[in-house]
């Protein structure tokens, strides 16, 4: 669920966070880890089925990738946000980099330009541009992150593109099966209908079920479009969703798979911060937002036992942040002081183990799915057929 948390950091003034969280403590507890005082904190409804006019989303990569070649050819920060507001369409976008302009002309720098803009530059991005500041290398940083979103949609792409044949195989047979019992079995019980003592008894039901949907069809329909729209309505709400992200957190299989891929997201973003000049104990507060809140507390500890001098290697082993390989990844990275270089390998070995996993998931589920259909197609069509298959047998 979103939660807008009123704040304030120094002399930055009262500004706003748009936060996806559990609860507001939960909301609260990210905004503290990023250096903010909370001010106000309440929930935010997000979607509602009368409201179809969303904001429109800020194209973060795009504009990363325009600012970086621009600067490249030589042109001054403010001379290349000037030239993408003016050929900017959107309107939600032109204010935006307007409104970032007018922050730099007043004296402020980037991050906190992109910081004043918290909808449209998540805390990361902010992050990576202030870690840029430093070292004058904002091109740099700003190619980095665009390749890290590369990654990232490349690992949800894989991950769709393996989920559409299954679902396009269930809604399939989900729609062959309704067609048989809506239109066809009715049809088959006229037929039978002099012959119901001597039907089967499955037969009969089949038979009873399909005269019932012959003569109420219009309020079977009704009901069915008035449970397909409420469970819409349910599964849209941000309550829900989180009901069902815990569900499956807590399912062991699918649990696992998730722990992996936000560890894959939470080394990425750390790898790519560290390698941009920032502090290991910063950087950790600043992508702690990327873990689940009970992996959070883990963090957390991990975090308390670095700054007591314990290794980044050993204290994310002792409180479970880490596999066998990546224990040892970090060890190398302390030793060669390549520690962000390591931590964007042991994600791309999180990210790859995640692909592997959901590719062969699909293909023992697909033969799985397909071996029901069709067991439930053959079932319906059977009981049609029998009686018939009876009458024959007795004219004989």
């Amino acid at each position: 669920m979103e939660y807008e948390v009123k704040v304030l950091r120094g002399n930055e003034g009262l500004s706003s966070l748009l936060l996806e969280a559990m609860d507001a403590h939960d909301a609260e507890a990210q905004a503290k880890a990023q250096g903010y005082s909370i001010i106000a904190t309440h929930a935010k409804q997000v979607w509602s089925p009368l409201n179809l006019s969303r904001k429109t989303k800020f194209p973060l990569v795009l504009f990363s990738q325009e600012l970086v070649a621009l600067l490249g050819a030589g042109l001054s920060l403010i001379e290349v946000l000037e030239t993408l507001a003016e050929k900017e369409e959107q309107a939600e976008a032109k204010n935006t980099l307007l409104k970032i302009i007018s922050l730099l002309y007043e004296g402020h720098n980037l991050s906190y330009a992109l910081e004043q803009s918290p909808n449209d530059f998540p805390a990361l991005y902010v992050a990576t541009v202030r870690s840029s500041e430093k070292t004058s290398s904002l091109p740099e940083v700003l190619s980095r992150y665009v390749v890290y979103q590369a990654q990232m949609e490349g690992i949800k792409r894989k991950v769709i593109t393996s989920s559409i044949y299954p679902v396009l195989l269930a809604v399939v047979g989900m729609l062959v099966v309704l067609f048989l019992m809506v239109f066809v079995v009715p049809s088959f019980s006229h037929i039978y209908e002099d012959m119901g003592g001597d039907l089967p008894l499955m037969s009969r039901l089949l038979m009873r079920w399909g005269q019932f949907l012959d003569a109420h069809w219009r309020l079977f329909l009704a009901v069915i479009l008035a449970l397909s729209a409420g469970l819409l309505l349910v599964v849209m709400q941000p309550a829900s969703k989180l009901w069902l992200k815990q569900k499956l957190w807590e399912l062991p299989a699918i649990g696992k798979r998730l722990h992996l891929y936000q560890m894959a997201r939470f080394y990425r973003s750390l790898g790519m911060l560290l390698q941009g000049g920032m502090p290991i104990l910063v950087a950790l507060k600043l992508v702690s937002g990327l873990l689940q809140e009970s992996m959070r507390e883990q963090l957390k500890h991990a975090s308390l036992s670095i700054q007591e001098g314990v290794s980044i290697a050993q204290a994310m082993e002792k409180y479970g942040l880490v596999t066998p390989l990546a224990v040892r990844l970090l060890r190398v990275g302390e030793r060669t002081g390549q520690m962000g270089e390591m931590m964007e390998r042991i994600a791309a070995f999180y990210e790859e183990e995640t692909v592997r996993w959901v590719e062969r998931f699909v293909k023992l589920f697909e033969p799985l799915l397909m071996i029901f259909v069709g067991l439930l197609v053959g079932v319906i069509v059977v009981l049609m057929y029998f009686p018939i298959f009876e009458l024959a047998g007795s004219i004989k």
